[in-house]
């Protein structure tokens, strides 16, 4: 596969020399333009990173435009899939999963002689916890399983892998009656293993082994890797692939997710999708489906811990899900809301485009025509249409170029807010007391924010207080909202941390009615000492307040208003998101926070206008002034001053960004190469993913100062329904083909 040019890259010949033609990168040769990078943005704009994973070879139904492709799985036939990929031009990774995989010759005994089925995930029933099939165990990682994992690892970088990313290192809280984690917590707190639903205590006790023993599996991974690295003079980065945070704690699982950064791990996949982000919450009483809106929170909490560290973060987006009882139509619908939910986080321009493409164009990818009824609980099975086929080309090639210096926000309401996390949030989620099945804790504090349009984030309370960056980690938050309900503070220094933010001029929302049972879990607050009956005494001693200080109080610059209320018992009140938005006023309004509600989120990222209707019951349409092409119209549609309707997702570009008297590329659904450009002519080659039939289209809309005399395809003239000419824009359609095709436009 021959990648497209990128500034970054470009080698001129002997005597050439490199010049700025029209926001154009050429080279040259004496008088003769050869060759010029398309950019959608800022010329020298580095490239967003853009990769995918798949457990198949190369062919051309899945010719996915991406830099880096991820090899699934370390078996035998994983060499010979890398080739496959790196002969059409990939760079090739490899992806193996943690917590489970096809690991049949460990739990036989084949890698070392013992069996090890007793490290399978087990509940009190003794009910073994399955991936999938029999031979495809959820494991409770013990020493060895590290050293496996190792040694498959070794098989991959050995095969040419130039990155391995680890997936899923998932323990489920349900767990944890296997000898194997019996023997581990003997090991852990040096006493007999306790049942985990026996007390609070013994649950949480149980979730922090957990939470240890994959970050030990993973550590040893990671070591490995660097060891190797070194012994043959290169650098192999190692990359998780995990949910986020509020998703592993609302499905009742443990991961180690913060702590990976501080035992080797180079960065994250946010695997955030459909499948994640449709699970109910509540709010204001009603429990539903919020899409868009909880995968907002998803994305924000992975790259809140990512930006303190500095690492990499790749978000996830996946056009269907695992769930195949649903339909084509909402596999888009809600593919179309994570994918904007996640191009409304500024900080992030790396993608992981898709997971499994041969199950979205391959042979697999027969989904459900309609969602099941009472008349028709067995839908149909087609594959993807064209239309939605072009639609996922043309934004993966839109997300290639969504690394835009100039962004910024077109409508949001008051920014800078957060809402304090913490890993601990996975450790009360199974008996005896189960902390709110729909987190209530946290969306309690969240979606009245978010749903007033305020980018409210997660905040990671380990960030706070240990890694190079913490020291001004809150600095970039002028009021957090926190609670102890549903979870507690790991050390007592983000107390020390939280502090001194607020006497520097933070404003701090703490809402909890301190009657988590989990507050009598054995911690630091009730150990060694200290005999407190909740850790929010200790943050208010820190603060120079009485516990009891219910309001708003002074501290230093800073304020902190305190109410003695449960935030999931709020999300089943009609007024409890009121309340929460009237606390949250109250203490912008103490240090002259201005307080902006709207209607609509829309960001801005050079070309690009990235926009979501908010979904409130008497909510408004939203202008937006101006000409745009619709990246979500498989025939790259111009919308003219659109109206945003609440709950509308959209994804534009708006061509007046460029100067209107030059040649420009400005959106496509196949990959761009070989482009070259002179006053009058525009040729490149084209290649996609390859068309079943006539009806699966490339389509190519680019800025033309003037009307074409002729555009060609593969030599052959296009008629007028194939090239339409308006607006100072050229759109062409035609068959798309994973070979390459010349195009060439003369005007």
């Amino acid at each position: 596969m021959q990648r497209p040019f990128l500034p970054q890259t470009i080698c001129p010949p002997p005597r050439a020399k490199i010049v700025i033609y029209h926001g154009f990168i050429v080279i040259r040769l004496t008088a003769l333009l050869l060759l010029a990078a398309p950019l959608l943005g800022q010329v020298n704009a580095p490239a967003s990173d853009l990769i995918f994973q798949t457990g198949q070879g190369w062919s051309p139904r899945v010719n996915v435009e991406s830099q880096t492709v991820m090899v699934y799985g370390i078996d035998d036939t994983m060499p010979e899939r890398i080739r496959s990929w790196r002969d059409h031009g990939y760079r090739v990774a490899v992806m193996t999963g943690v917590a489970w995989g096809r690991y049949g010759d460990y739990l036989r005994g084949d890698f070392d002689g013992k069996t090890h089925w007793n490290e399978t995930q087990q509940e009190k029933s003794g009910k073994l916890i399955l991936h999938t099939g029999r031979e495809v165990p959820y494991i409770s990682p013990t020493e060895s399983y590290g050293k496996y994992l190792s040694q498959g690892v070794k098989r991959a970088l050995e095969a040419g892998a130039e990155a391995i990313y680890l997936e899923e290192p998932e323990f489920w809280a349900r767990a944890g009656w296997s000898d194997a984690f019996k023997s581990e917590w003997q090991a852990y707190y040096h006493e007999p293993w306790q049942a985990p639903d026996s007390s609070p205590d013994a649950q949480y006790r149980a979730s922090k082994l957990k939470y240890f023993l994959y970050r030990r599996a993973l550590g040893q991974v990671f070591d490995f890797v660097k060891q190797w690295s070194t012994e043959q003079g290169k650098s192999i980065p190692c990359y998780v692939a995990t949910h986020s945070l509020i998703n592993y704690a609302q499905w009742a699982i443990v991961s180690p997710e913060s702590s990976l950064l501080k035992v080797g791990a180079d960065g994250f996949i946010a695997q955030v999708w459909t499948g994640t982000s449709r699970e109910p919450n509540l709010y204001e009483g009603v429990r539903q489906e919020r899409t868009f809106e909880t995968a907002f929170l998803e994305y924000g909490a992975l790259q809140n811990i990512a930006r303190s560290s500095g690492k990499r973060i790749w978000y996830l987006n996946d056009p269907i899900e695992d769930n195949p009882n649903h339909s084509w139509t909402d596999y888009q619908r809600n593919w179309e809301s994570t994918l904007v939910a996640s191009l409304l986080q500024p900080h992030v321009s790396s993608y992981e485009i898709l997971p499994w493409p041969d199950r979205i164009f391959g042979p697999r990818g027969l989904h459900q025509t309609t969602e099941p009824s009472p008349d028709n609980p067995h839908p149909d099975k087609t594959p993807i249409s064209p239309e939605y086929e072009t639609e996922l080309q043309t934004v993966f090639h839109a997300l290639g170029q969504m690394n835009q210096p100039n962004t910024r926000w077109e409508k949001a309401g008051t920014q800078g807010i957060g809402v304090l996390v913490s890993d601990s949030m996975m450790f009360q989620r199974a008996q005896p007391q189960p902390s709110d099945p729909e987190l209530g804790s946290f969306y309690g504090l969240a979606l009245p924010l978010l749903m007033r349009g305020m980018p409210v984030e997660p905040v990671q309370i380990e960030s706070t207080y240990q890694g190079s960056n913490a020291a001004g980690f809150l600095n970039n938050y002028k009021l957090l909202v926190l609670t102890y309900e549903g979870q507690k503070p790991p050390s007592p220094a983000f107390h020390a941390a939280l502090a001194s933010w607020v006497k520097t001029g933070g404003a701090l929302v703490v809402v909890d009615d301190d009657q988590d049972p989990y507050n009598r879990a054995t911690e630091w607050w009730n150990s060694s000492g200290k005999r407190l009956p909740a850790p929010r005494e200790d943050l208010f001693r820190a603060l120079g307040l009485n516990p009891s200080a219910q309001g708003l109080h002074r501290v230093g610059k800073g304020v902190v208003l305190y109410t003695a209320q449960s935030p999931a018992a709020l999300t089943h009140s009609p007024t409890g998101a009121e309340a929460i938005r009237k606390l949250t006023h109250q203490a912008a309004d103490a240090i002259h926070l201005a307080w902006t509600e709207t209607d609509a989120l829309v960001l801005r990222r050079g070309p690009f206008v990235i926009a979501s209707g908010l979904d409130l019951p008497n909510g408004t349409p939203t202008p937006l002034q101006g000409t745009f092409i619709n990246l979500f119209d498989p025939h790259l549609a111009l919308r003219q001053n659109p109206s945003l309707a609440p709950g509308e997702r959209s994804l534009l570009l708006d061509p007046s960004f460029y100067p209107a008297d030059q040649p420009r590329i400005l959106a496509a659904s196949a990959r761009i190469a070989n482009l070259s450009t002179s006053p009058n002519r525009m040729a490149f080659t084209t290649s996609a993913i390859e068309g079943r039939d006539a009806r699966d289209l490339s389509a190519i809309r680019i800025l033309l100062p003037h009307e074409p005399e002729e555009v060609t395809i593969n030599g052959k003239t296009l008629d007028s329904e194939e090239a339409k000419y308006a607006n100072g824009m050229l759109l062409i359609e035609f068959p798309a083909r994973a070979t390459q095709q010349q195009v060439a436009i003369t005007f």
